[in-house]
């Protein structure tokens, strides 16, 4: 009997779209697949801001024990959600290529453009309004650039979100891009925020399996794109130099250009007061741990002040 690839999932209709990629591109191969769906504890709570949830895994947790415990053979995420430090016994499989990694502003009238996009540094520092957003390091960064605004928190799947943005007396909410285009929900009313850097590894997918399952790995790996593996890992490392957790206020951009590896990064307080940032460029047989280094750097700079302020509120 020919072997079944059980994929799972979480059962938003997000992470279902991207499961069935990996599950299309597998059956491309000839592989024999099926989607199992798990509803996760960050689906569950919907309230909770997440820094307030322990973060680490909130919605990857559920999934490592179904791997775990052999009732699926690979698991589907958003990477910007996978802990940077992997469950014992699990694995990344492949990366897939990475779709659009910017945040986006998405607002309701178009009177808002004007004191967020089209205003100058003065104005923007004086700015007022509502923004909402259930992550640490885009609220982090909106109060460094405009401190007088009021961030709302904002959780829930990319519908439930978007439908109360329409019910609240808000400016606008962020969204990651690459979930609305994915839906092909991204709306009309919606910019990128050229300035925002995102996430480590937003817009990029990961598959993971178990760590001894050499046959998933080797069905897996033409999965893999390696550009993108070699910004995500950068951006990752980055993060898990700085603070280790997925739920700060650290934000990292890698990209392979001309046989470079271009990388900026950032750590911001919390309450947007202050931000260290870095930019490297690095020839490709130099790039494997420019993460780390960048890392070291902002720490030896500063950076670890801001560290300590953010672990000590977070006790």
């Amino acid at each position: 009997m020919e072997k079944i690839i059980r994929i799972g999932t979480r059962d938003s209709r997000l992470a279902v779209w991207q499961a069935s990629q990996v599950k299309a591109m597998l059956e491309i191969q000839g592989c024999v697949c099926e989607l199992v769906k798990v509803k996760s504890e960050g689906d569950l709570d919907l309230v909770t801001p997440l820094y307030a949830m322990g973060v680490q895994g909130v919605f990857t947790k559920t999934l490592d024990a179904y791997l775990l415990s052999n009732k699926i053979d690979v698991a589907v995420h958003s990477m910007k959600d996978v802990p940077t430090q992997l469950a014992q016994g699990i694995a990344t499989a492949a990366v897939l290529k990475r779709a659009n990694y910017k945040d986006l502003f998405v607002y309701k009238n178009e009177h808002v453009l004007e004191k967020y996009f089209y205003s100058d540094v003065d104005e923007q520092r004086i700015a007022e309004g509502v923004i909402a957003t259930g992550s640490v390091r885009r609220k982090a960064a909106l109060l460094n650039k405009f401190p007088k605004i009021r961030v709302e928190n904002l959780r829930g799947n990319v519908q439930t979100r978007m439908q109360k943005l329409m019910n609240n007396d808000w400016d606008a909410a962020i969204f990651a891009a690459a979930g609305l285009e994915r839906l092909d929900e991204r709306p009309a009313y919606a910019i990128e925020i050229d300035w925002m850097l995102p996430a480590p590894a937003q817009g990029a997918i990961a598959v993971v399996c178990r760590e001894e399952d050499v046959e998933v790995k080797e069905i897996c790996a033409p999965l893999n794109d390696q550009d993108t593996m070699l910004s995500v890992n950068n951006e990752r490392d980055f993060l898990k130099t700085l603070m280790g957790g997925c739920s700060t206020p650290v934000s990292a951009l890698a990209q392979v250009e001309n046989n470079k590896l271009k990388f900026s990064g950032n750590i911001i307080a919390l309450d947007g007061s202050e931000i260290l940032e870095i930019e490297k460029e690095v020839d490709l047989r130099d790039a494997t741990e420019v993460g780390i280094g960048c890392a070291q750097e902002l720490l030896a700079n500063g950076a670890d002040k801001i560290v300590e302020q953010i672990r000590s509120i977070n006790k």
